[in-house]
C-alpha cells in the first residue's frame, strides 16, 4: 500500500480494530459477554475511521502559503486554492465484506465464475475501498476496470472467445478499450458526474450477456419520436450464459415503467442497469444507475405466480432512484419516507400494470397485515430522538406500513383543502432536487409536510402524530339502526386502541412505543337506499364514542325484491349473462352482471343443493329501508372496523358492489354466520367469473367453514362440486359425492380458474372433523397428486404439484396432536385403522415418486423437492412417522439448489441435533466453512430459533416445578386438556431448560468458540452464534480491569476533612420503661445516614439534646430537680464486661403540646395524624402515585386550560405538606382531600383518558388502603383507653405522662416493644391538665459522662481514685476545658495512637453485672476557641484510653489506667488528629412489626453541645443513656478530642466507626453480622432489580453531577454509590461478608432520600427498589446447602447407597418386617438414620450445612453398634460405609481450602482501604 498526498509521499496507519479482539481463554464459552463487548467496542472504534494518513511538510507550507495569497477582499478564499490530491495504491485480497466471487466448485462444476459488490454488512463499502463509508458523504466517481477479455484462455491465433468479460458499473458507461500493454485484458470506463455516496456505487464483472431494452413507441408518441429518444435514458440488463431466454421474459416491461416514472419527475441519471447474479445474500442491491437482482427473480414464459413477486421488485428497484439514492433520508428517522415513498410510487405503477382492483386487494391484505402486528410492541415509523438506524425487524414493518400511511394521506389530502394529493407533491420534491433547491438532496419529515401543507392547503399535524409519530391502530365498532320517526339512520361508533391498552400501565413502554389512544379524521360512510342510489356521508370522529344521525333521503320507502319490476330486471340480467347485448343495455344496475346462468335452472340448483332464502328471511328483506351500508367506503383508514348488518345485506354489497375491497368485507362478514345459504352464496361466488379472481379465492377459502355436521358437510360438497365441474369430464360429474375417477389434463390457460383452483385444495385440506367423512377429502388428493398429467399444458404445474402435496400432508395428521416428547425418535403414533395405514402408505409411495421425479427433471427452483422435504417434516412432527435424519441429511450438501439446502437444513434442526455429536459437528463445520454465505447465514439462525421450536413442541424438556396437562374425562366424553402450566412462555424457565439438555453438549461448546474467534466469520454468523451462547451458557464476571498507580516516595502531609454541619437537631423519644429503665433496652433500630427532610411531629414527649444556639426565653422545667443525694443513691445500671459506657445527662425542658382545641384550631389528633401519614405513604409507594405526586402544570403536563377548570386544584405533595402543617381538623378532611383529587382527574380528562383510568384505580386502593387504616385505628385506641386507664398521668402534658410511668415497675404483661410503645403513646389522649405548673429556669446546659475503660498505657504517678457510680459529668469536663488559659503542648508520641472505641451497651438482663473499669477524669483547662474554629474545638482522637478487643484489663492494668489518667492534664493533642466533630450513630437490627405491618427504623444520635460561658443549670434528674452497638472494632464509636482555642461551645457527637473511612453510620434496615459473601445471590438480586427498568435506569450509573444539573451531589453525599460501582466491587472481592454489600445497597438508597426532596419520582423509585430488594434479601440471607455442596452431597450419598456396605442401610428400619420388634426400645426412634433418609433430606435442602449430614452418618453408624454389637458385620459394613463420606469430606475440605487460599492472593488488594487515623498510646 502507498499513500501520496500532492504527489508527496506520505505515512500513513491503517488501524484493523477487529485485529486486537483477544480473550485470555478461546475455549471456554462462557466467556462470551467479554468477548461481545470487545466486539462491540471494536466496531465502534471503526467509524471513528480505520486509516490515518499524515500530511507532508511541504504540502502543509504549500496550503499555508496558498491560503495566505487567495484570500479574497471579503475575507474569503477559493476552494480550489487550497485543494491537494491524496492517491492510495493498495491491493484488497479476501475481502471479508462487500465483494462477492462466484467460482465454479467440486459441488457445483458448471458454475459460471463472475463476482460483484454485495451488501453483506450496511457499511460494506469500506472493505473494498478507501473511503468515509456514510450515506451523507458524496461525491463524483470515475471507475476504470482492467478484465480479461475472455474468460476462458483462447490460443493466440483465435481473435474471439466464447465467454468475453463485461463489466458493469455505477455510472455512465464512457468506452471500453484494449490495454495498451497486454491484449488480452480490456478496460472499461465509467462515469458518475452526479455527486453519490460509496454506499450506491456498485460493480460486477463477468461473461454476462447484454439485453438493451429499446425505447417504447405508442400511437400517441408517434408524432415525438426524436424527443422521446432524448427523454428516455438508455436502458440495459445483463445475466448470465444460458438465462437469456428469462431474462427477456423477465425484463419485457422495464421500458414502460421507466416511461411512467417519468411522469413524475424526469430521471436524475443517464443510464440504467440490471444485472442478475448468483449467491447474492439479498434479493436485490439497489446502487446508482444500477441494480444487481438474484437470480432466483428470473421465470419463464411457462410461469405463472413469480410474475406478479418479480414484476414488483424490478419496478420498485427502478422507483428507488428517484427516491432513495438521488434523494435520501437527512436523518435516520427520515428512513420511513424514502423507503415509503419509493414503495408508493413503485405501487402506483404496479396499478397501472395488473389494474386497479389488484392494486386494492392487496392494500387491504397488507392493512391487515399491519393491524394484525401493531397491537403495542411496534415502534413508530419515525423516532426523531432515535439517532441509530432501525434494526432489520423494525425496518421491515416500516417498510411495510410507511406506503399505507402515505396512501391515507394521499386520501386525506385529496377530500380537503384543494383536493391536491401527493401527485403534486412528489413531482415537485423531485423537481427540487434536479432544479438543486433541496439542500443535499436530503429530505426530511418536517419538509415533506410543509410541502404537503402548502400544496394542499391541509395542516398535516393531526396526521402526523397519529400515524407517523404514533403507533398502533384503531379499532372501530359501529351499530347502525333505521329512526322512523326521524327519517334518519343512527350510527354509534366506540374507538378503541388495542396498542394504548396494551401499554398504558407501563410507562417506560408508552415512552418507548408511543401508542396513540385516540386517532381522530373523518370516515366515509356510504347507503345504498331503497331505490338503490348510494348517498354518502362524512362522519367527524373528535371522540373515542360518538352517536352519529344520518339523513335519510328516500322518504321512507322499502325494497321490494319480489315485484313484477324486479323478477323482469332478473329476467333481463339473465339475457345479458347469456351474450345478448340489448339486453345487457337495459339493464340499469351493474350487480347483475354477477349472475349464473347455470343455477337459473331448478334441476341445476335441485343437484347443487342450492339453498333459497326462506319466508321469514323474504319478510324481512321487504322491511328493509335500505340495500346496504358501507363503512369506509373510501378506503381511508388502517384499522379494523366491525359492523354487523342482516345476511341479506351482505349478499347485496357482495353481488352489486364493484369495489373488491367491500366484496371481501362481505365475504369475510358472511363467513362469520355460516349455514347452508351462506356456502350457496360462496359457491356463487367462487363459480361467477365476472368476480375478480382473488376474491373468488377468499370464496373458496372460506367455503370450509360451512362444513360441519350441523350442515351436512355442504361445504365440502359445494367445493368437490367446484371442483369436479372444472377437472373431470361432463360424464364423470353426475355420480355420487366421493366417486374416484382420473381427472382431465391440466390446462392453466385460464390464470384466474388457475388460482382458485389451488384455492380449492388448500381449503379442502383444512377439513378437520374427526370421522373426515370416511376418508374421501385424502383419497381425492392423493388421486389428483397420482393422475396429474401436465404434458398439454403451457405452464408449469410445479407450484400447482406443491400445494397438492402440502394439503395431502395437512389431512394425514391426526385431529389431536400426540405428543411427540412421550415416543422415542424412532417410534412412531400406532394406526387405529388399517385404512389409515394404507393411506399414509400411498401418500409415501406418491410423494417419493414427485421427489425422485424432481431430481432428475427438476421443476423451476426445485420447489416439489422443497415441498416433498416439507412434508416429510409436517408428518414427522406430527409423529405420524418416525424421525429420519437421512431424508434431509442428504440435501444439505452442497451441490445442490440453495432453497433445497435451506429447507434440508430446518428439517435437520428439528431433529435434537444438538443430542448428535455427529450432527453437531457437521452443523457447525457448515457454519464455518460453507462456500455459500446465504447457507452460512441461514443456518446459524436456524441454530438460534431452532431451540426455541424444539422447547415449545417439548422435545426439550422442562426444567423445575412443571405442571404436567391433566387429562380430564367424564362418563366416556372426550378427554379436554386443562393446562396447569401457567408459566408456558416464561423465558427464565426456557433458558434453564436448554442450559441443562443442550447446554451440555460438550461437541457444541467446542466448535462455537472457534467460529466466534475466526477472523473471517460472517458478522451475521458471529452474532448468532453469541445469541446461542446466550441460549444455552451461563456468563462468567469479566474481571475488572486494575489500573497501577505509582505515587512518588515525597511525604504528602493528609489534613482530615471537615465535617459537615448537622442539618437538624436529632431527637431521642421517651417511651414507657419501669424504675431505672434506659432507652437501650428497646432495641434500637439503626439510624438512618441523614436526618429526614420531613420530620413528622407527633404529640409524643422528646428528650432533645440542645445545641449551642441561643434560646429565646426561660423554659420551665420538666419535672423537679433531683438532688444529688438522690442521684448518688441510684444504683448504676449493670453493664456487661469490657465494654465502655457513654452516659449523658440532660435537663430536660417541658415543652408545652397542642392539643386538639389549640388556638389555632387546627384540630388533628395525633393518633389522626398518624394514620394519615401511614396511608399517604402507601399511596406515594403506589405506580400511580407517579401521576398525582405534584401539582399540575399546565405547561408541563400539556394540560390547557386546567385552572379555567379546575378551581381547587389537589396532588399528594400538597396533602403532605397541609399534614406537616397541622391543616387539618381531622382525618376526615384528609380523605375529602383525597377525593377531590381524585374528581378533579375525572372533570378535566375523558373517561378513555390514562389519567381518568388512573384515578378511577387509585381511588379503588385508597379506599381498601383507608378501611385497613380505620380498622386498626379503632383496635389501637381501645388498647390506648384500656392502658391509660391504669397510667400514672392525668394532665395534657405527655412528656409528664410519661416520666410519670418511670415511677412505677411495669407488670411482665405490661411491657411491650418500642414499636407498641410508639403507638401507645401516639395513641393515648390526655386525661386532665397538667398538676405540674411550669418553672422557669435558665438556659439548660446539658452534661456529658464518660465511663471509659483503660487501654495499655502505663503512667507513673497514682490516680485519686473515684468510685464507678459518679463519673465527672460532661459540665464538669467543659467547666475545665473553659478555665485553661494556654492549650496544652503535644506529647513526643513513639506510635500512632489508637483509636478511641467506646462500647455503649444496653441494659438487657440484671443478671449481668460485671465489675466496671475505673472512670478517667479529664481536668485540664483548655483554652477557648474562637467561633471561627469551633469545628476543630473537638474532637481529636481520645484513643489512648481504649480498651482492647474483647479483653477485659487486669486489676493490675486497672491501677495503671488510674496512674495514667492523673497526666491526662498534661497531655496535648496532634493537629492532624482534629476531625471538628464526630457522630456516633449506632445500629440495631431491625424489627418487624406484628401482623405484616411495616418495618419501624428510627435513629438514635446523640449530640451534646455545651458553652463555656452558660450560667450553670440547677440541678436536675441525672438520666444515663445508653445504646447496644456491636463490640467488634468494626462498629464501635470513637471519640475524638482536640485543644479548644476559644469559649466555643463544646460539641460532642459519638460516631460509629465503619469499614469504609467516610461512612458515618449504617444506612437503615442493615443488618449486622459476619454471614460469607455469596456472589451469586448478591448478583440475582442486582439482576432481579435491574428488570424494573424505568426504576433501575436512575441508579444504574455513578451521578454526573454536571451533567445531570446537580452540582452540589459529591458535597451532600460523602459516599456515593450506584448499581455499576456496587457491581464492580462485589466482582472485584470489596465485600467480604452479606451485610458489607446489604450496607452499601442500601446507601443507594439513602443517597436518593438525603439529596432529593420526599415525593419526587426518583425518591419513589429508590423505596420501590427498597422494597423489592427487602424482599430478595430474605429469600438470600436464608440459610441451606449451596446447590453446588448439594449435587456434591447427593452425589456421594448415591455412591455410598450404591456400595455393597450400604445394603443394611438403604431403606428405614421395619421392625415388623426384620422381626426385630424391640429395636425402638434400644434405639429412639427420633435418632433413627439410614441412607435414604439423608439422600432425600440432602435432596430436599433439609440441611444447613455438611457437617450436618456427617453427624447423621455417625449416628447411623452409632445406631448400628449400639444395637448390633461393636463387632458385628452390620456395625462393620457401617464403618465401612460412613468412611465413604468422611474420606470425600476430608478431600473437599483440602480443595476448598486450597481455593480459599488461591482467593485470597488474588483479591487481597480488593478489600477497603485501610482507616488512616492514628491512635495514641
Amino acid at each position: 500500500m502507498k499513500v501520496t498526498v500532492s504527489g508527496v509521499v506520505s505515512d500513513y496507519v491503517h488501524y484493523d480494530p477487529l485485529v486486537n479482539v483477544q480473550v485470555a481463554n478461546r475455549s471456554d464459552v462462557h466467556i462470551y459477554p467479554e468477548i461481545k463487548r470487545k466486539l462491540y467496542s471494536a466496531l465502534s472504534e471503526g467509524d471513528e475511521g480505520e486509516l490515518s494518513i499524515g500530511l507532508p511538510a511541504d504540502v502543509v507550507t504549500k496550503q499555508e502559503q496558498a491560503f495566505n495569497s487567495n484570500i479574497q477582499p471579503d475575507g474569503t478564499v477559493s476552494s480550489e486554492a487550497i485543494s491537494f490530491t491524496i492517491r492510495i495504491d493498495y491491493i484488497v485480497r479476501n475481502p471479508a465484506e462487500g465483494l462477492e466471487f462466484v467460482v465454479p466448485t467440486e459441488a457445483y462444476p458448471y458454475r459460471v465464475p463472475h463476482m460483484y459488490t454485495s451488501p453483506t454488512v450496511p457499511d460494506a463499502a469500506r472493505c473494498w475501498v478507501p473511503c468515509v463509508d456514510n450515506l451523507w458523504e458524496r461525491c463524483t466517481w470515475d471507475l476504470q476496470f482492467v478484465v480479461p477479455r475472455f474468460l476462458d484462455e483462447r490460443p493466440e491465433d483465435e481473435e474471439e472467445g466464447n465467454f468475453p468479460v463485461v463489466v458493469v458499473a455505477s455510472g455512465d458507461f464512457v468506452e471500453q478499450v484494449s490495454h495498451p500493454y497486454n491484449s488480452s485484458k480490456n478496460i472499461f470506463l465509467f462515469s458518475q458526474s452526479a455527486p453519490t455516496s460509496v454506499q450506491h456505487i456498485a460493480f460486477a464483472a463477468g461473461p454476462f450477456h447484454v439485453l438493451e431494452l429499446p425505447i417504447e413507441e405508442s400511437p400517441a408518441d408517434a408524432d415525438k419520436e426524436d424527443e422521446e429518444e432524448v427523454l428516455q435514458p438508455q436502458m440495459h440488463v445483463f445475466c448470465l450464459p444460458g438465462l437469456e431466454r428469462m431474462l427477456a421474459t423477465t425484463t419485457s416491461f422495464y421500458r414502460s415503467a421507466m416511461r411512467f416514472y417519468s411522469t413524475l419527475g424526469a430521471y436524475p441519471f443517464g443510464s440504467f442497469k440490471a444485472v442478475f447474479v448468483d449467491e447474492l445474500p439479498t434479493q436485490r442491491f439497489d446502487s446508482a444507475t444500477m441494480a444487481i437482482i438474484s437470480n432466483d427473480l428470473l421465470y419463464g414464459e411457462d410461469a405463472i405466480e413469480q410474475v406478479y413477486e418479480t414484476r414488483m421488485s424490478l419496478s420498485h428497484a427502478l422507483a428507488v432512484q428517484w427516491i432513495g439514492i438521488n434523494v435520501v433520508q437527512k436523518t435516520w428517522s427520515d428512513t420511513w419516507l424514502i423507503n415509503g415513498l419509493g414503495s408508493y410510487i413503485a405501487t402506483l405503477f404496479f396499478r397501472k400494470m395488473f389494474g386497479n382492483n389488484e392494486y386494492r386487494f392487496r392494500l387491504k391484505k397488507d392493512m391487515d397485515r399491519v393491524v394484525a402486528l401493531d397491537m403495542g410492541t411496534q415502534y413508530p415509523i419515525c423516532q426523531p430522538a432515535v439517532p441509530e438506524p432501525p434494526d432489520p425487524a423494525q425496518l421491515s414493518f416500516i417498510n411495510l406500513k410507511a406506503p399505507l400511511v402515505l396512501y391515507i394521506l394521499d386520501r386525506h389530502l385529496g377530500k380537503s383543502g384543494t383536493s391536491h394529493s401527493l401527485s403534486r407533491v412528489i413531482p415537485k420534491i423531485l423537481l427540487s432536487a434536479i432544479s438543486g433547491d433541496l439542500a443535499g438532496n436530503t429530505l426530511t419529515t418536517l419538509s415533506f409536510l410543509r410541502t404537503c401543507r402548502k400544496i394542499s392547503g391541509v395542516d398535516p399535524r393531526t396526521f402526523a402524530e397519529q400515524w407517523i409519530y404514533g403507533s398502533g391502530c384503531p379499532h372501530f365498532t359501529f351499530n347502525a339502526s333505521f329512526n322512523r320517526k326521524k327519517l334518519v339512520v343512527e350510527f354509534m361508533m366506540r374507538q378503541i386502541c388495542p396498542a394504548f391498552e396494551a401499554n398504558r400501565n407501563d410507562a417506560a413502554a408508552m415512552a418507548l412505543y408511543k401508542p396513540v389512544s385516540f386517532f381522530e379524521g373523518t370516515i366515509t360512510v356510504r347507503i345504498h337506499e331503497a331505490d338503490g342510489t348510494p348517498y354518502e356521508h362524512v362522519l367527524d370522529i373528535r371522540a373515542p364514542q360518538k352517536h352519529y344521525e344520518v339523513l335519510f333521503n328516500t322518504k321512507y320507502k322499502r325494497v321490494r325484491r319480489n315485484t313484477k319490476r324486479y323478477i323482469s330486471r332478473k329476467a333481463a340480467a339473465l339475457a345479458a349473462a347469456q351474450g345478448d347485448s340489448e339486453a345487457m343495455e337495459d339493464i340499469n344496475l351493474l350487480s347483475e352482471a354477477f349472475t349464473l346462468p347455470l343455477w337459473e335452472d331448478e334441476g341445476e340448483r335441485t343437484k347443487w343443493r342450492v339453498t333459497d332464502w326462506t319466508e321469514e328471511d323474504e319478510q324481512r328483506m321487504a322491511g328493509a329501508t335500505y340495500e346496504w351500508i358501507r363503512m369506509d367506503a373510501d378506503f381511508e383508514w388502517i384499522g379494523e372496523i366491525a359492523f354487523d348488518q342482516p345476511d341479506f345485506m351482505w349478499v347485496s354489497q357482495l353481488q352489486r358492489d364493484r369495489d373488491v375491497v367491500a366484496q371481501l368485507e362481505a365475504l369475510r362478514a358472511l363467513a362469520r354466520q355460516p349455514s347452508s345459504i351462506v356456502s350457496s352464496f360462496l359457491t356463487h361466488t367462487v363459480l361467477v367469473s365476472n368476480y375478480f379472481y382473488r376474491v373468488r379465492m377468499e370464496a373458496a377459502l372460506l367455503l370450509i367453514l360451512c362444513a360441519s355436521e350441523e350442515m351436512q358437510y355442504i361445504g365440502i360438497f359445494h367445493l368437490f362440486k367446484i371442483f369436479t365441474a372444472w377437472c373431470y369430464e361432463p360424464q364423470q360429474r353426475r355420480h355420487e359425492f366421493g366417486t374416484r375417477f382420473i381427472p382431465r389434463p391440466n390446462d392453466f390457460s385460464n390464470i384466474p380458474d388457475y388460482f382458485v383452483r389451488k384455492s380449492i385444495i388448500v381449503s379442502l385440506s383444512q377439513f378437520r372433523e374427526e370421522h373426515k367423512v370416511d376418508h374421501v377429502v385424502t383419497r381425492f388428493l392423493l388421486d389428483q397428486l397420482k393422475f396429474n398429467d401436465n404434458t398439454t399444458n403451457p405452464y408449469s404445474d410445479g407450484l400447482y404439484i406443491s400445494t397438492l402435496i402440502a394439503a395431502v400432508g395437512t389431512t394425514l395428521l391426526p385431529t389431536i396432536q400426540v405428543e411427540q416428547s412421550q415416543l422415542m425418535a424412532t417410534t412412531q403414533a400406532p394406526l387405529e385403522k388399517t385404512q389409515e395405514a394404507e393411506l399414509l402408505r400411498n401418500a409415501l409411495i406418491e410423494i417419493e415418486r414427485y421427489r425422485e421425479m424432481d431430481r432428475l427433471v427438476p421443476s423451476m427452483h426445485n420447489v416439489v423437492s422443497i415441498a416433498a422435504l416439507e412434508w416429510y417434516l409436517m408428518l414427522m412432527m406430527g409423529n405420524m412417522i418416525g424421525n429420519d435424519v437421512s431424508i434431509f441429511l442428504k440435501y444439505t450438501r452442497e451441490g445442490n439448489y440453495p432453497g433445497v439446502r435451506m429447507a434440508a437444513f430446518d428439517g435437520l434442526l428439528l431433529m435434537k441435533w444438538y443430542s448428535s455429536k455427529t450432527l453437531i459437528r457437521y452443523i457447525m463445520a457448515v457454519i464455518a466453512t460453507d462456500s455459500s454465505r446465504i447457507i452460512r447465514r441461514h443456518v446459524s439462525r436456524g441454530v438460534c430459533e431452532s431451540f426455541a421450536v424444539l422447547f415449545a413442541i417439548g422435545d426439550i424438556p422442562w426444567v423445575g416445578s412443571k405442571a404436567q396437562d391433566v387429562l380430564i374425562e367424564e362418563d366416556g366424553s372426550t378427554p379436554v386438556v386443562e393446562k396447569k402450566n401457567p408459566k408456558k412462555k416464561d423465558v427464565d424457565v426456557m433458558l434453564k431448560s436448554l442450559q441443562k439438555n443442550a447446554g451440555k453438549a460438550l461437541s457444541l461448546r467446542e466448535c462455537i468458540m472457534p467460529i466466534i474467534l475466526a477472523p473471517d466469520t460472517d458478522p451475521q454468523v458471529r452474532l448468532c452464534m453469541l445469541k446461542v451462547c446466550d441460549l444455552l451458557y451461563r456468563a462468567t464476571d469479566e474481571s475488572a480491569p486494575t489500573l497501577k498507580i505509582t505515587l512518588p516516595p515525597t511525604p504528602v502531609l493528609e489534613v482530615p476533612p471537615q465535617s459537615p454541619a448537622p442539618v437538624a437537631t436529632p431527637t431521642l423519644k421517651l417511651v414507657k420503661a419501669g424504675a431505672r429503665r434506659s432507652l437501650s433496652s428497646f432495641n434500637l433500630p439503626p439510624p438512618s445516614p441523614t436526618p429526614s427532610l420531613d420530620p413528622l411531629p407527633t404529640p409524643k414527649p422528646k428528650l432533645r439534646l440542645m445545641t449551642s444556639k441561643a434560646v429565646d426565653g426561660p423554659i420551665p422545667p420538666l419535672v423537679k430537680a433531683v438532688s444529688a443525694r438522690d442521684q448518688q443513691l441510684m444504683p448504676p445500671p449493670p453493664l456487661p464486661a469490657r465494654t465502655n459506657t457513654v452516659e449523658v445527662d440532660v435537663q430536660r425542658p417541658k415543652k408545652k403540646e397542642k392539643s386538639a382545641s389549640d388556638g389555632t384550631g387546627k384540630g388533628l389528633s395525633a393518633a389522626d395524624r398518624k394514620m394519615c401519614e401511614r396511608v399517604l405513604d402507601k399511596l406515594l409507594k403506589h405506580p400511580h402515585a407517579l401521576v398525582f405526586g405534584q401539582p399540575v402544570d399546565p405547561v408541563r403536563d400539556n394540560a390547557p386550560g386546567y385552572w379555567e377548570k379546575i378551581k381547587s386544584p389537589m396532588d399528594l405533595s400538597t396533602m403532605r405538606e397541609k399534614l406537616k402543617r397541622h391543616s387539618y381538623a381531622d382525618r376526615f378532611a384528609f380523605e375529602s382531600d383525597f377525593q377531590l383529587m381524585i374528581r378533579n382527574a375525572q372533570e378535566y380528562n375523558p373517561s378513555t383518558h390514562p389519567v381518568h383510568i388512573a384515578s378511577k384505580a387509585f381511588e379503588i386502593v385508597f379506599k381498601r388502603e383507608w378501611a385497613r387504616a380505620n380498622k386498626a385505628f379503632d383496635k389501637a385506641t381501645s388498647r390506648s383507653n384500656h392502658v391509660a386507664s391504669s397510667s400514672l398521668t392525668t394532665g395534657d402534658d405527655m412528656a409528664t405522662a410519661a416520666l410519670a410511668l418511670e415511677a412505677e415497675p411495669l407488670r411482665e404483661q405490661d411491657k411491650t416493644t418500642e414499636e407498641a410503645a410508639d403507638e401507645l403513646a401516639a395513641l393515648i389522649e390526655p386525661a386532665a391538665p397538667s398538676l405540674l405548673p411550669p418553672q422557669p429556669v435558665p438556659t439548660p446546659q446539658p452534661l456529658l459522662k464518660l465511663k471509659l475503660s483503660s487501654g495499655r498505657s502505663t503512667p507513673k504517678e497514682p490516680a485519686a481514685r473515684q468510685t464507678p457510680t459518679a463519673p465527672p459529668s460532661l459540665e464538669e469536663i467543659a467547666q475545665s476545658l473553659a478555665n485553661t488559659s494556654k492549650p496544652p503542648k503535644p506529647p513526643k508520641l513513639s506510635k500512632p495512637p489508637k483509636n478511641l472505641k467506646i462500647h455503649v451497651q444496653s441494659q438487657s438482663s440484671p443478671a449481668l453485672k460485671p465489675t466496671l473499669p475505673e472512670p478517667i477524669p479529664v481536668t485540664k483547662a483548655i483554652s477557648q476557641p474562637s467561633a471561627r474554629e469551633d469545628e476543630d474545638l473537638l474532637l481529636a482522637e481520645l484513643d489512648m484510653i481504649e480498651a482492647e478487643k474483647g479483653h477485659t484489663p487486669s486489676p493490675a492494668k486497672k491501677s495503671k489506667a488510674k496512674e495514667k489518667t492523673k497526666n491526662a492534664d498534661s497531655m496535648d493533642l496532634s493537629e492532624e488528629w482534629l476531625l471538628g466533630e464526630t457522630t456516633s450513630e449506632v445500629p440495631e437490627a431491625p424489627k418487624e412489626r406484628s401482623k405484616g405491618k411495616d418495618k419501624v427504623e428510627k435513629k438514635t444520635k446523640h449530640t451534646v453541645e455545651s458553652a463555656a460561658q452558660t450560667p450553670p443549670a440547677p440541678p436536675f434528674k441525672a438520666t444515663s443513656i445508653s445504646s447496644s452497638v456491636p463490640t467488634s472494632s468494626r462498629a464501635s464509636p470513637s471519640i475524638h478530642l482536640a485543644p479548644p482555642l476559644s469559649s466555643a461551645p463544646v460539641k460532642v457527637k459519638i460516631k460509629s466507626k465503619e469499614s469504609t473511612p467516610a461512612a458515618s453510620a449504617l444506612p437503615a434496615g442493615t443488618t449486622t453480622g459476619t454471614t460469607p459473601i455469596d456472589v451469586a445471590k448478591c448478583k440475582a438480586i442486582i439482576n432481579k432489580l435491574r428488570k424494573e427498568g424505568i426504576h433501575f435506569s436512575p441508579f444504574a450509573w455513578p451521578v454526573d453531577a454536571m451533567t445531570q444539573g446537580c452540582p452540589t451531589y459529591y458535597d451532600e453525599i460523602k459516599e456515593p454509590m450506584d448499581f455499576m460501582t456496587l457491581e464492580n466491587n462485589l466482582n472485584g472481592g470489596r465485600y467480604k461478608t452479606m451485610e458489607q454489600f446489604e450496607r452499601a445497597m442500601r446507601l443507594i438508597y439513602s443517597n436518593c432520600r438525603q439529596f432529593n426532596p420526599p415525593g419526587q419520582a426518583i425518591v419513589e423509585s429508590a423505596n420501590y427498589l427498597e422494597s423489592m430488594f427487602n424482599k430478595e434479601w430474605v429469600k438470600a440471607m436464608e440459610k441451606k446447602l449451596s446447590s453446588a455442596d448439594r449435587t456434591w452431597a447427593s452425589k456421594v450419598l448415591n455412591s455410598m447407597f450404591n456400595d455393597p456396605s450400604g445394603f443394611y442401610f438403604r431403606e428405614p428400619v421395619d421392625p415388623v418386617k426384620l422381626n426385630i420388634p424391640h429395636y425402638f426400645q434400644i434405639v429412639d426412634r427420633n435418632d433413627a438414620r439410614d441412607l435414604k433418609t439423608i439422600r432425600t433430606q440432602a435432596g430436599t435442602s433439609k440441611y444447613e450445612s455438611l457437617d450436618q449430614i456427617t453427624a447423621d452418618i455417625q449416628l447411623m453408624v452409632q445406631n448400628a453398634v449400639k444395637f448390633n454389637g461393636a463387632g458385628s458385620h452390620v456395625a462393620q459394613m457401617a464403618d465401612t460405609n460412613a468412611k465413604i463420606w468422611l474420606s470425600a469430606m476430608n478431600k473437599k475440605r483440602k480443595e476448598d481450602a486450597k481455593k480459599a487460599s488461591t482467593h485470597t492472593l488474588t483479591h487481597e488488594n480488593a478489600g477497603q482501604p485501610p482507616s488512616k487515623k492514628m491512635r495514641l498510646v
